[in-house]
């Protein structure tokens, strides 16, 4: 594909894809599409809630528009889909918006486009679930009609020092040349240069295990602090202690929460079983860090009644 020629299309305006809407913009005729017709008109209007970016940047991004419309994507020659990826109640994948993003790019799917997955999945979900559904909808053969491209989001929500431009950005292809295709395209916007990984799978396992890595890490100390409070030590200060060996990881006791670690480690334990392994280490991880808000209620209630706080009686403030 020529780079010259390209027609983007960003499905999903959140907090991952509108910063990338609004880069490609500066260089290539861009498409933002969401099914949130409210969000559409306040980006329209260079409002965007999420504060990732500002009336002036979107201005900047002169060959970006926005749609609801999913007739305008006909279009367009390649498809970045940065929906949701959460988990059910039982802590399952819910991959219906990853599903229903690829129904409505396959329905606008022609010869040589290419559809790049930004989303955080297990490893091998973009090839078993939602090439098939490309397919069904297009009426078209991977890697042969149309091709396929992983590159997922490291966006920090909040961040104004770690941005899109300043992060790697992992790539990765279907095949060989729509790999380096895919890995010139984000070169254009991400001036930290880019790594390019051998394939799919490797590429959606990088990204899962990146939050499994700090979600097990911060597990680790607050399990340590529960310990070390039953003994009489202040955590921090046996942190800080063995902080002062060079290669100790400086992690801290806190509350895990959001779209990613708490969430993200649940993909890779789904997967793990689905092929005949218990994760045990994962899975102990998540449930340390999912019950520390419960342990820190427990020691506030106590601290208050030890202090003689009426603990029926009082409330909350923020």
């Amino acid at each position: 594909m020529n780079l010259q020629e390209i027609k983007l299309a960003i499905i999903g305006l959140g907090y991952v894809g509108l910063p990338l809407a609004v880069e490609f913009g500066k260089h290539y005729d861009t498409l933002g599409f969401d099914i949130n017709a409210l969000r559409v008109d306040q980006l329209r209007n260079g409002q965007d809630r999420t504060l990732e970016t500002t009336a002036d940047e979107l201005a900047l991004a002169t060959r970006l528009r926005f749609s609801t419309d999913a007739s305008s994507l006909a279009d367009c020659n390649i498809f970045i889909v940065t929906v949701p990826t959460p988990i059910d109640k039982a802590n399952r994948p819910d991959l219906m918006p990853l599903i229903k993003a690829s129904e409505t790019v396959g329905k606008a799917l022609k010869q040589g486009d290419i559809v790049i997955y930004e989303s955080t999945v297990y490893p091998g979900a973009t090839e078993e679930v939602c090439v098939p559904v490309l397919e069904k909808f297009s009426g078209k053969k991977f890697n042969v009609d149309f091709f396929c491209g992983y590159s997922p989001e490291r966006i920090n929500p909040g961040d104004k020092v770690n941005t899109l431009t300043k992060i790697k950005k992992i790539t990765s292809g279907s095949t060989p040349e729509i790999a380096a295709t895919v890995d010139t395209l984000y070169n254009r916007i991400i001036t930290a240069g880019t790594y390019k990984a051998t394939s799919l799978k490797v590429a959606e396992a990088a990204k899962v295990i990146e939050n499994t890595q700090r979600d097990l890490n911060i597990a680790l100390v607050n399990e340590l602090s529960v310990i070390f409070e039953r003994l009489g030590i202040d955590t921090l200060e046996v942190l800080e202690a063995a902080g002062s060996k060079w290669n100790f990881l400086p992690f801290r006791p806190g509350f895990v929460g959001g779209h990613c670690i708490g969430v993200d480690p649940y993909y890779l334990t789904h997967k793990a079983e689905e092929v005949g392994y218990n994760p045990q280490i994962i899975l102990a991880g998540r449930r340390i860090n999912d019950n520390m808000s419960r342990y820190a209620a427990r020691n506030l209630i106590k601290r208050m009644l030890v202090n003689g706080i009426d603990v029926a009686r009082s409330t909350v403030g923020f």
